[in-house]
């Protein structure tokens, strides 16, 4: 027992390490991004956040039409997108910072693919691929008040790779495996 005290301490304390050297590169707040040409932090992959909704579908914006919200720099499609999304910038930026919202559930900062998303309540939620989108939207109203309630507490303000690990290594009390979620997937699917 104080063996496996003492490996999760050391265990900790090298990731806390590890992320404060990577916390000295990245910027405020928890945010998925890509660096891209002269776009240090670019969200949605480069997609634009407009067109999820306007359009109901994930677009490519351009890289000579963007502008920055809460230090992130967002690309768009047209000029037009780009006035949209300044007069409410927080009605288009993507919830969870753009990452996985069902790993945000576990409080894991983690993936988030521009072309796996739903609106919800007229928002934009990024997940990291049609598996994570499945297992999310079994229990909807469950996963996003557990969501909410991680990003809120844990995740908005973080370090993602320091939360991540820290989770990865303390499982949040609900946790369950990728193999425990395709199991429930199909059972439900199954039942139907």
């Amino acid at each position: 027992m104080i063996e496996k005290i003492v490996r999760n301490a050391r265990r900790l304390g090298l990731v806390v390490l590890l992320g404060l050297i990577v916390a000295g590169c990245a910027g405020p707040g928890a945010f998925n991004t890509i660096a891209d040409g002269t776009d240090s932090r670019l969200m949605l992959q480069g997609h634009d956040p407009v067109a999820y909704v306007t359009a109901g579908k994930h677009t490519l914006g351009r890289a000579d039409i963007k502008s920055e919200f809460q230090g992130v720099t967002y690309r768009f499609a047209s000029a037009e997108n780009k006035a949209i999304f300044a007069k409410e910038p927080a009605r288009y930026a993507p919830q969870f910072g753009g990452f996985c919202s069902n790993g945000i559930a576990y409080g894991i900062p983690w993936g988030g693919d521009a072309d796996t998303w739903a609106l919800i309540d007229g928002k934009l939620y990024i997940f990291g691929g049609q598996a994570s989108k499945n297992y999310f939207m079994m229990d909807e109203k469950k996963n996003m008040a557990l969501a909410n309630e991680y990003w809120e507490k844990e995740i908005k303000d973080s370090t993602p790779v320091i939360q991540r690990y820290k989770r990865l290594l303390f499982h949040v009390p609900h946790y369950k495996t990728g193999k425990e979620l395709a199991d429930e997937f199909e059972k439900r699917k199954a039942a139907k």
